[in-house]
């Protein structure tokens, strides 16, 4: 029986892909959900799974040619013997590899599947080093993608025998990491047991009781790798003293408000003397800062981004949080921030001046009907955006608790790729930082974000009276391609006038 693989669904008003890599070549065997070959569109990654179990009979569409929505891509012919496949098994580990390895069959560690259109990582931290006993489903090591953090498991228990990619080393989706022997003693061991011979996880003196280790949080090993700190370094908060990554943060803030020698100032990168090359230090970047670069100098080469500025007198949203905030976290589990009333602000001009929450698609201009909102989160790994869907339909209550535990997620590299995907429109709050003034950069293909800042005293001048008012500057950036000058001025005064007076947010004015 023949099956044929066909080009899905590739998002909203993308109607075309083209071929970028075959996985597999005709004669290949397959297992059900392996990947195929991976399409590119002009927005994203797309990559395309096994339907069946069998063998690849013919290519339909090779590699740099452009296909349609559901154009046949190959051809599979049915098979029972690719259903246990190694490739599959290896994808899978820890819902296929048995729990005892018997008479030292070894069992490799695999890349798990990283997320649409992710098809490679970095190796960022291994827990373990060759000779380690693990026991299955102890973390392993931690990947590193350009959004998020990938925890490797053990697919069973034994020796990590060999590490075939080191930290540091880029992996493909599927590939091999390191090989794990089978060991009887080893199979049978509690991962209380064998946790103590875990790198950076010995736990400092007085953590545990006598002859007791415990393994620590796999966020806080990675937090602990990049400190370049020890474990008996860090007290853990956690069960047992098991180390947490917020202990780590303690850690690393105590170390810092340390004396510490003078920096050597800043100089044009030149000749370097033996003795300055001695004295620096050189990091990979991340991928994750990797992809933050990249996409950040792309929005400046694609869009035609212009910034304007107004200012916003705090006094009655402030008042009006002052009043409610005890009564409101009361009742609804959640504080009352400034947050919930710049998206709403934002939501109600977004209705009037709809271009600003549009997107340029060739030469089409898609305009949103519905705003879900990205909110710029800074983290230890670099800056996200997290993305509130239908933020328009949503009350204060929930867009402060939405934006709570999506903030959290981001803070603990726990927010998956497509809660990151999708945003109409964003909102930047450098004021937590003390910013006074930014322009802030688009987050393509959005055509607008808006910049908040520091809540400052400043004197105003009110019905001819000097006062003292809580002033925040507003700016907006935009892409001028399709929003001209004035929709985005009248977007700007309409959040300045929200916010002057919450009032009108009740009303819809």
């Amino acid at each position: 029986m023949t099956t044929e693989v066909r080009v899905p669904t590739l998002g909203e008003s993308v109607t075309e892909a083209t071929v970028a890599t075959w996985f597999k070549k005709p004669g290949d065997t397959v297992a059900v959900d392996e990947m195929l070959c991976e399409l590119e569109t002009d927005k994203v990654t797309v990559e395309v799974p096994s339907p069946v179990a069998g063998t690849l009979a013919d290519i339909v569409a090779g590699e740099g040619e452009t296909v349609g929505v559901d154009a046949l891509l190959a051809n599979i012919t049915e098979g029972g013997a690719a259903a246990t496949s190694p490739a599959k098994a290896a994808s899978e580990p820890t819902a296929t590899a048995p729990a005892k390895q018997e008479g030292g069959a070894s069992v490799d560690v695999m890349v798990p599947t990283l997320g649409e259109s992710v098809s490679e990582a970095t190796v960022s931290t291994w827990f373990k080093k060759v000779g380690d006993t693990v026991a299955q489903d102890e973390m392993l090591c931690e990947l590193e993608t350009d959004k998020v953090s990938v925890e490797v498991p053990a697919p069973s228990a034994g020796v990590l025998s060999e590490i075939v990619a080191a930290e540091g080393s880029t992996v493909a989706a599927g590939g091999k990491l390191g090989v794990i022997g089978g060991s009887a003693a080893s199979a049978d061991t509690a991962p209380s047991a064998v946790a103590g011979e875990t790198q950076y996880t010995t736990p400092p003196a007085g953590n545990a009781g006598p002859g007791k280790d415990v393994e620590n949080a796999p966020s806080a090993n990675k937090a602990m790798a990049e400190a370049g700190l020890s474990a008996a370094q860090v007290q853990g908060s956690g069960r047992d003293g098991r180390i947490m990554k917020d202990d780590v943060a303690k850690a690393v803030a105590a170390a810092s408000s340390a004396p510490a020698p003078a920096a050597t100032p800043a100089a044009p990168r030149g000749p370097v003397s033996a003795d300055d090359a001695a004295r620096e230090e050189r990091v990979k970047m991340t991928r994750l800062r990797q992809t933050i670069a990249r996409r950040l100098k792309d929005a400046q080469n694609a869009a035609a981004i212009l910034t304007t500025y107004n200012e916003v007198d705090m006094t009655e949203t402030m008042a009006l949080r002052s009043e409610y905030k005890d009564l409101f976290e009361k009742k609804h589990g959640v504080r009352l921030g400034f947050m919930s009333f710049f998206t709403k602000a934002c939501c109600h001009a977004l209705k009037e001046v709809p271009e600003v929450n549009a997107e340029i698609d060739g030469t089409d201009i898609v305009y949103k009907n519905f705003v879900h909102m990205g909110v710029a989160a800074g983290t230890p790994q670099g800056l996200v955006v997290p993305v509130i869907r239908d933020a328009d339909k949503m009350s204060f209550a929930e867009i402060e608790k939405a934006i709570a535990e999506k903030g959290r997620r981001a803070r603990d590299g726990k927010l998956s790729m497509a809660e990151m995907q999708g945003g109409t429109f964003t909102i930047s709050n450098g004021g937590v930082y003390g910013s006074l003034m930014s322009s802030p950069i688009l987050n393509p293909p959005q055509s607008g974000i808006l910049g908040m800042h520091k809540i400052q005293d400043r004197p105003m001048a009110i019905n001819g009276q000097v006062v003292i008012r809580p002033m925040m500057y507003l700016a907006l950036s935009y892409d001028h391609r399709i929003v001209d000058g004035k929709g985005a001025v009248t977007f700007l005064v309409r959040v300045k006038e929200a916010l002057e007076d919450p009032r009108r947010l009740l009303m819809d004015l």
